[in-house]
């Protein structure tokens, strides 16, 4: 999901920067194995005055990328660079670091060329709530040549021939239900077909001083942040500027509309008994599958007596992880981290108790 943000992030830039006249190359990581600081997917926009949005790596590649990238804005074309991470023996690009990973990061300008022909398209379909796959040539024939699959079925850009693009569409339909970015092989040419799935939505029941934090960050790392509250006055937009909706509402009102409650989380924070209790009875009944509650586990224990159910597992109370946390920000990010957690599928642990590679299914 953090793609999907990084992306909007970047194409809005790219934006600036045709308006402005200005030009940028844009680096991407297509393939990764074993240690990697990034996933596939994870771009790098450099600007022709050395500005920089986003990242590649942990900070190993960037300098090597900046520099590949002033070239590729002096001769127009893209280049796909195989990086290291081992001992200094590495004989690829060996950056000596000992990360033990390779990294392969594509870069292609992105004022002009195919990428920039597609941009604001795909600009507009970011501000979507459904999957798009964008398929880019980054090795053989055609290279940078870019095709993007619609929520819709529409496609937009070509990999150069009907041909190719039937079957490149055929494999990104494929790709979707996975939700994972790869490069494979269609027509003797290396595709990366970037899968960005659109991020899950938070909803926020309760505008206290204690949900502006939790809003920032989780807003920060890619969810969709929808705030409710029956108080307008704590429903300011200066105070929630990340939000990407602030709803004014009770529980027990019949028109609100929610976000989709299979794509959604929540964390029930009104401070007010009656409140969390009602917009838990209604976040379960739409069948919302993290129902986070803040407060100790006897107050969620007697909410769910109240209304009748367990929870069927997906109540969380006290909502957030075991940090230790203490005040707003420090509970803030103890439920954000959860609810990461939560939707990577992961089983919250030291990354040192973890064999196999962090980025790893």
């Amino acid at each position: 999901m953090n793609h999907w943000k990084e992306t909007a992030e970047i194409l809005t830039r790219l934006a600036e920067l045709n308006a402005a006249g200005r030009r940028a190359a844009l680096a991407t990581v297509v393939h990764i194995v074993g240690s990697a600081y990034r996933r596939p997917g994870a771009k790098f926009l450099i600007e022709e005055t050395g500005d920089t949005l986003g990242s590649v790596s942990g900070g190993c590649l960037e300098a090597d990328v900046r520099e590949i990238a002033q070239g590729v804005l002096a001769t127009g074309t893209p280049t796909l660079r195989h990086y290291s991470t081992g001992a200094d023996e590495d004989m690829v690009w060996g950056l000596g670091l000992g990360c033990n990973g390779l990294v392969d990061v594509f870069i292609q300008p992105a004022t002009e060329g195919p990428l920039a022909e597609l941009a604001d398209r795909l600009r507009g379909l970011l501000t979507g709530d459904a999957p798009i796959v964008a398929a880019t040539v980054v090795n053989g024939e055609g290279l940078g040549a870019t095709l993007v699959l619609a929520p819709e079925g529409g496609v937009h850009g070509s990999l150069g021939s009907a041909e190719l693009d039937r079957s490149a569409v055929e494999r990104a339909r494929g790709l979707i239900p996975a939700g994972r970015s790869t490069v494979q092989t269609l027509a003797e040419r290396g595709i990366f077909f970037e899968v960005l799935p659109p991020p899950p939505h938070l909803i926020v029941c309760g505008a206290g001083d204690d949900a502006r934090p939790l809003v920032a960050y989780a807003a920060d790392a890619g969810f969709r942040v929808t705030v409710i509250d029956h108080r307008p006055a704590l429903l300011a937009p200066e105070w929630f500027p990340q939000a990407s909706r602030l709803v004014l509402a009770r529980p027990e009102d019949q028109g609100i509309v929610l976000p989709p409650a299979a794509r959604s989380l929540a964390v029930v924070k009104t401070h007010s008994l009656a409140q969390d209790r009602e917009w838990a009875r209604r976040l379960l009944a739409a069948g919302v599958p993290y129902v986070g509650m803040l407060g100790p586990q006897a107050r969620t224990e007697s909410i769910l007596r109240e209304i009748g159910t367990d929870g069927e597992g997906r109540v969380f109370g006290p909502v957030g992880l075991d940090l230790g946390a203490d005040g707003p920000r420090q509970v803030a990010l103890a439920i954000v981290a959860e609810l990461l957690a939560f939707t990577a599928g992961r089983e919250p642990r030291h990354l040192n108790q973890r064999k196999e590679a962090i980025h790893a299914a």
